[in-house]
């Protein structure tokens, strides 16, 4: 069956007559007939009787009317998403970014979508909070985590695998790791920004996920500083892997348990309910998602 029939044939039913199918599409009478012939053809089986007053479906063709209406909403939806690339785009977008998605991607990706559109401008505020987004008036927010709002729309960007990780000169003075239940022989360094609690680090196990839970000497909200103080030597960092993946190539932290770590958290995109969001704001978020994907090894 070609996807063309199929809308046409949702058409017919739609508008109940071949003769404003034919209008509508710049067809004769006759060609919508043959079309929809060639479709009961396909099927292999009447969808429609014919009166002169009127159509109406056969038990087939209520059944394939469903399949045709999928076929014509995906088409709808698919020249809407593409819609709008390659114009202008002008106005405003107040964006909320993670920090450490602000400092690692954002920053530079959004500021090369301004300068790509430069009728455009951008307010980008490097927030851990999960901002309101009707009440603070923001048009797009990336998140980590898990999204419970249902008043909002996500559209998923990337996973982000966290690690633990610790410099050679640690691993050195306090010795090399084999289980994370050792952990609770160390000093971990605690990032507050965290649902799950600061302390509880997850692990993978044969009969699935399990909780350390972990102390230390120090916590911060803001994961430069847990980097920094991990490269200093000054104890052990539970943290998303994109934060510290070169210092992992230069040689600056080790990856501690590279294939145990349980926790891996969805990146998002998420914009206030709308069938579809303003043509800026989806030009935009594509352009983040690709310079994700971009360094998707990172993750």
């Amino acid at each position: 069956m070609k996807a063309d029939d199929l809308i046409l044939f949702s058409q017919v039913i739609e508008l109940g007559s071949f003769s404003k199918v034919a209008e509508k599409n710049n067809l004769t009478n006759s060609v919508v007939s043959k079309r929809i012939a060639r479709l009961e053809q396909n099927a292999g089986t009447q969808l429609l009787y014919r009166t002169t007053r009127k159509l109406s479906l056969t038990e087939a063709g209520k059944i394939l009317l469903n399949k045709a209406k999928n076929v014509t909403q995906a088409t709808e939806e698919a020249k809407e998403a593409v819609s709008g690339f390659g114009e202008n785009i002008t106005g405003r977008i107040k964006m909320s970014v993670p920090t450490i998605s602000g400092e690692l991607v954002l920053a530079d990706a959004v500021a090369e979508f301004c300068n790509k559109n430069t009728g455009l401008s951008i307010d980008m505020s490097l927030d851990n909070r999960f901002v309101d987004l009707i009440a603070g008036g923001y048009d797009l927010v990336i998140r980590t985590g898990y999204l419970e709002d249902s008043s909002l729309i996500a559209r998923h960007i990337i996973d982000s695998q966290w690690v633990v990780c610790a410099s050679p000169t640690y691993i050195a003075k306090n010795g090399k790791l084999n289980h994370p239940r050792e952990l609770i022989n160390h000093n971990c360094l605690q990032y507050a920004y965290q649902t799950t609690g600061a302390c509880e680090w997850e692990f993978k196990g044969d009969q699935g996920h399990y909780i350390i839970k972990v102390s230390g000497g120090f916590s911060t909200n803001n994961a430069s500083a847990l980097r920094r103080s991990a490269i200093g030597g000054h104890g052990l960092a539970y943290v998303p892997r994109c934060l510290v993946y070169q210092d992992f190539i230069n040689g600056d932290l080790i990856d501690i348990f590279p294939d145990q770590v349980g926790k891996k958290l969805g990146i998002y995109a998420v914009y206030p309910f709308t069938r579809q969001p303003p043509n800026k704001v989806r030009l935009l978020i594509e352009h983040i998602r690709q310079r994700y994907l971009e360094i998707e090894h990172c993750f």
